[in-house]
């Protein structure tokens, strides 16, 4: 399927790469036909998704089976009145519902909204007022249901409510029960052109409302490059990224490139808290070859007994989302003997700096720019920063082509939209700098940098620097205002259950002198706080904001 789009799929370096790496854009392409649909026609049997949850069911999918639930949801769907162009906002958790949705909305040429279902009633109806949400779809939840139901007054724009679940509220269809008595489907006409939108994504909001994110039908095809590339997947790879439904992280590691690479994807549905333990139950029985994580997964990871797990299967490892720790790299390798790559990018966008299948990881670095992306780094005073100096990520874009996976833009916000992307220059609002040998390090967003007796310091690499401390399980790093050096650097650190009855000036003092010991002296925590837990987005993104504001 893979050569369908890409004209060479092995490269022999990274120059090899730059030079060579195309992918090919069909004309109104749509992945539910295009890749889904075309399995289903070549390779009807071949597994799409292996699904379970903590409870113990289990279910597999072949493409066969996907293009016949997707089919009948999209029939469903039109029966309810949603059609091209309608929004639809998918709040369905892990359930094995999400896929066969997801790709009957792609269907039918209407817009997927994938949230997370720990919304409230005042989060749905900014949401549904902002985007004129049509139609909802959600799993059985009394929580989420009561909210879904109490944000219904000050939503017009919403007309249905539909369930996945068993016992369906009034007021609410029943998903299976439309699904089974859907009428066959007839593929629409002019279902969509490539530069139509096909999926919206809220932003978490770590420093205000969320923004409305909006990619077009062509923005699968970027994550060839994260299933082939980063997560190095190919048709016997059993890939399992955890993420939730609700986040952009989902369709990075859970759908679109694994399916045009053909891999399977594993999906472990579970509810509360995350469990060690579990999920290496999961990777050891279903012989996972692939595995992502954020670092703080594999922080827990390496603290249990990992000689108890058959972690024989596994191939690859990749991480995203923080600045991975070198201690967790070294230790989770001694354990393993996998390298885990990292790699860079936002909800605007696919991976844009990755550590390649090729390439040595540099534990801590983001790896090198994506070829599909023309980056650099800008500093302060707009030049192009120097090996070693700080600058913000920004792309360059053709007037007439955006790089693949780029954002559209922020619906119906042309004066935000055009603050980050314009003339042909998109500010990511993160700031990086860039070793001798190529790599790229990831520094903060540019609201984060701290400015302390002329330094300019990023929180970064002093919560990585703090991080490698044994007692320290999460930390925080802001600028507090100081009279005489600006800002001086304060640590607001969660402690792992063993260190915590030793909170105090002495506990404080040691993990300065680490500090000290380990990175720049001049960028260790003058301020220290030890509390029981940071505050957070329903995304699980430390609001440093809401730190700073109470440091004042």
């Amino acid at each position: 399927m893979i050569e369908k789009f890409v004209k060479r799929t092995l490269f022999e370096s990274q120059q090899d790469f730059i030079e060579n790496y195309e992918i090919n854009v069909p004309e109104n392409f749509n992945f539910a036909y295009d890749v889904v649909d075309e399995w289903a026609k070549t390779d009807p049997d071949k597994r799409a998704l292996c699904w379970t949850n903590d409870k113990g069911a289990h279910r597999d999918l072949t493409f066969g089976e996907l293009k016949m639930l997707s089919d009948r949801t999209a029939s469903f769907f039109r029966s309810a009145g949603i059609g091209k162009g309608d929004m639809v906002m998918l709040i369905l958790k892990r359930s094995i519902e999400f896929w066969q949705t997801i790709l009957a909305l792609h269907k039918i040429g209407a817009i997927a909204i994938p949230a997370t279902h720990l919304l409230t009633d005042k989060d749905l109806v900014y949401r549904n007022n902002a985007a004129d949400v049509k139609a909802i779809v959600a799993t059985e939840d009394d929580n989420l249901t009561a909210h879904v139901n109490l944000a219904m007054e000050k939503s017009p724009s919403v007309k249905q409510r539909i369930m996945v679940g068993k016992n369906i509220p009034e007021g609410w269809i029943d998903f299976h029960q439309g699904v089974k008595n859907a009428a066959p489907f007839v593929k629409p006409e002019n279902v969509n052109v490539n530069g139509d939108i096909m999926i919206l994504y809220f932003t978490s909001g770590t420093t205000g409302q969320p923004k409305m994110v909006i990619h077009d039908f062509t923005y699968p095809l970027g994550h060839i490059t994260t299933a082939k590339y980063w997560h190095n997947l190919h048709e016997n790879s059993i890939h399992l990224t955890v993420a939730d439904t609700g986040w952009a992280k989902a369709v990075w590691g859970k759908l679109y490139g694994q399916w045009i690479v053909g891999a399977c994807v594993f999906v472990y549905d579970f509810e509360g808290r995350f469990i060690p333990e579990d999920m290496l139950r999961m990777i050891a029985d279903y012989k996972i070859t692939s595995f992502c994580a954020p670092p703080t997964i594999f922080r827990f990871l390496i603290r249990e007994d990992l000689t108890k797990y058959d972690l024989s299967a596994l191939e690859y490892c990749t991480t995203a989302g923080e600045a991975l720790n070198p201690s967790v790299f070294e230790t989770f390798y001694k354990q393993t003997g996998i390298k885990m790559m990292e790699a860079f990018g936002q909800t605007e966008t696919a991976p844009t700096i990755i550590t390649f299948p090729w390439m040595k990881p540099k534990p801590g670095s983001m790896g090198v720019p994506n070829p599909l992306y023309k980056m650099d780094l800008l500093t302060h005073d707009g030049r192009s920063a120097e090996d070693g100096e700080q600058g913000e990520i920004v792309f360059y874009t053709d007037e007439k082509k955006r790089p693949l996976a780029l954002f559209m833009g922020y619906y119906r916000d042309e004066a935000l939209t055009r603050q980050v992307y314009a003339d042909n220059l998109y500010h990511t609002g993160d700031m990086a700098w860039r070793d001798e040998e190529g790599y790229y390090w990831f520094v903060g967003r540019t609201d984060d940098v701290i400015k302390s007796s002329g330094y300019r310091i990023g929180p970064f690499e002093v919560e990585s620097a703090v991080m490698t401390h044994p007692a320290v399980i999460e930390c925080a790093i802001t600028g507090v205002p100081d009279e005489i050096r600006g800002q001086v650097i304060k640590a607001t650190i969660v402690l792992a259950e063993e260190y915590r009855t030793k909170a105090g000036d002495i506990l404080a003092k040691e993990i300065q002198q680490h500090v000290k010991n380990v990175t720049a002296p001049y960028k260790y925590p003058r301020i220290i706080e030890f509390v029981s837990e940071l505050p957070k987005t329903i995304s699980g993104k430390i609001r440093r904001v809401e730190i700073r504001e109470k440091s004042k």
